[in-house]
């Protein structure tokens, strides 16, 4: 192999030079009993976006609006899962009530605040989602009271790792813009539990 290796032309960037970044594809219509895949974010395809407990609420919003989603991951350092945050959360009621209680200024709230903790997360297998249809996606969602649920896959041992995600919001908008209709349920995780084993 012949030795004429040499440096590549470098040169300065432009002032307002950005980055590329991943298209976001318009997902494919669907129908009610289209395989429940078509309607799911997976993460081995699409990166999850994230965000730390300590974060303030304002900068979670931001994260949200530039990667145009509606819902990051709470992680740690280690990128363990320690809840979810929403639009909703961030735009709904639970900001008011903690500048309420604590007297503390919006800009104060942390991700951390106004999370769902993981321990109040449920989840739902893959091989359940690759078995299920676009209304049973629905028909959980309505069940639950919820507008967003996980789906995890497990490794040779058992361990759980999150595979991505099943959002109404997406369902909504693949089945044409047609809104459905999650009534706000406060149910406890053995409830939920008990729901979606029927």
């Amino acid at each position: 192999m012949p030795h004429d290796f040499g440096p590549l032309p470098a040169f300065g960037l432009q002032p307002a030079v950005t980055f590329h970044q991943p298209e976001h594809a318009e997902p494919a219509p669907v129908q009610p009993g289209d395989p429940a895949v078509a309607v799911m974010t997976d993460f081995r395809r699409v990166r999850a976006i994230t965000v730390a407990p300590g974060a303030t609420m304002d900068d979670a919003h931001e994260r949200m609006v530039a990667n145009r989603v509606h819902l990051l991951l709470v992680v740690d350092a280690r990128n363990t899962l320690l809840g979810l945050v929403t639009s909703t959360d961030i735009e709904g009621e639970k900001p008011l009530r903690i500048i309420n209680e604590r007297g503390i200024r919006r800009a104060e709230i942390l991700v951390a605040d106004i999370m769902t903790a993981r321990d109040r997360l449920e989840a739902i297998d893959i091989d359940a989602v690759t078995r299920a249809r676009v209304a049973d996606v629905v028909a959980t969602l309505q069940a639950v009271g919820r507008r967003h649920a996980l789906v995890v896959d497990r490794d040779a041992q058992g361990v759980q790792c999150v595979r991505g995600l099943l959002s109404a919001s997406q369902v909504e908008k693949q089945l044409g813009g047609a809104a459905i209709d999650i009534p706000e349920i406060a149910r406890n995780f053995a409830q939920v539990e008990e729901m979606l084993a029927h």
